[in-house]
């Protein structure tokens, strides 16, 4: 069981909310992390005294180092610093909640240094694969899911005799904003809209991801390399209610599912206490007040993100990494205002195309394609 965390991506979503999780268990906070949020990361550097904090942005983390000199917590700059909060001996398990490419080489440092990675960043696993596998292989290091789809099936696993009694996994996916609409109706739609999700409270990257589903693209990607199945093993199923997070096949056609109000304080608990449980902060679940649980198939041919991303890991290599990193840029000419919601998935595509097609690859291959993929977005605009 964890007793000394760190967590990179402190003042977004999932980073309060791992905060508030460690407030409420008692877990000491040995490190933060954040982009630029200078005002948010100061409360929580007085509140939870960490060894070390550090911002991406170098001019804010000077002004955080004068704000905090009157306490004992060394102030770091950039990406290294970043890295080194990572790999902070006094941490136990390290939860990565940065959002982006931005999280993969601190995911490298967490588990060349042999800890615990509790994992909320997709893109580590989405674009690192076999990069990410192989060094928490190499150095004894756990990669515990944070998603709620993949804690889900974490812990439907728990007592399988292996992966070779799982016959198919099926991820459940809330259907976004947009959930029922046809292509002609989101010609036109606005990112006020597209933010306005109807059950999960997130960050606006992610937020646009699951309005165009690339979201649960992601996630069947991040499936298949973190339980080792294969792409055509892994169904969706969109479930508005967001009360099933996921569910398990097995050979004998017995299927089971993890259940829970939509709050991410859950599986982030259960990564910090796996493999015991212990009482949380979360309400709970009352199956009689719902009545019913709703599920549909996906429309595939609307939100054709999930394809690009199903074909993107059968080919593997770098694959996801390319469609990833045009999905990056793509979203974020979106929340500017500058391209429209159905260009999301054509520029993807046509950016993936330019992708070059590598089995095998090092972190500089990724970095240098996600500048290449970024420039492809915005030759085709």
């Amino acid at each position: 069981m964890t007793s000394r965390i760190a967590v990179l991506g402190s003042t977004g979503s999932i980073g309060t909310q791992s905060l508030d999780v460690a407030r409420k268990c008692g877990y000491r906070v040995a490190a933060l992390t954040a982009g630029s949020n200078i005002d948010l990361i100061e409360k929580q550097i007085r509140e939870f005294r960490p060894k070390k904090a550090a911002l991406l942005d170098k001019e804010r983390a000077a002004e955080l180092k004068i704000r905090v000199a009157d306490t004992d917590t060394e102030v770091l700059a950039g990406a290294d610093g970043i890295c080194a909060c990572a790999a902070e001996t006094d941490a136990d398990t390290v939860i990565n909640a940065i959002v982006g490419l931005a999280g993969l080489n601190p995911t490298l440092a967490t588990l060349t240094a042999g800890k615990n990675l509790a994992l909320a960043n997709k893109e580590s696993l989405v674009a690192g694969g076999a990069l990410v596998k192989n060094a928490a292989k190499a150095h004894n290091a756990a990669i515990l899911p944070v998603d709620s789809e993949h804690s889900a099936i974490f812990q439907c696993l728990q007592g399988s005799p292996g992966n070779q009694a799982v016959k198919k996994i099926i991820l459940t996916a809330s259907g976004g904003p947009f959930f029922g609409k046809k292509r002609e109706e989101l010609r036109h739609v606005t990112v006020a809209e597209a933010l306005n999700h109807p059950n999960w409270s997130m960050g606006a990257k992610i937020t646009v991801d699951s309005a165009t589903m690339f979201n649960k693209g992601l996630e069947l990607i991040e499936a298949v390399r973190l339980f080792d199945v294969a792409p055509e093993h892994v169904d969706i199923l969109v479930h508005r209610e967001s009360i099933v997070h996921s569910l398990v096949e097995y050979a004998d056609n017995s299927v089971i599912a993890q259940l829970g109000v939509p709050d991410m304080r859950i599986p982030i608990q259960y990564a910090l206490t796996y493999p015991a449980r212990y009482a949380s902060p979360v309400a709970e679940l009352d199956l009689a007040a719902l009545c019913n649980l709703t599920f549909y198939k996906p429309d595939y041919e609307t939100f054709e993100c999930i394809h690009i991303c199903r074909e993107a890991v059968a080919e593997d290599g770098l694959a996801p990494a390319a469609v990833n990193s045009a999905n990056e840029e793509a979203n974020l000419l979106f929340r500017q205002g500058k391209i429209t919601f159905l260009d999301i998935p054509r520029l993807i595509r046509a950016a993936a195309d330019a992708a070059p097609h590598k089995k095998e690859f090092t972190a500089e291959d990724i970095f240098e394609l996600d500048a290449l993929m970024r420039a492809e977005i915005h030759k085709r605009l």
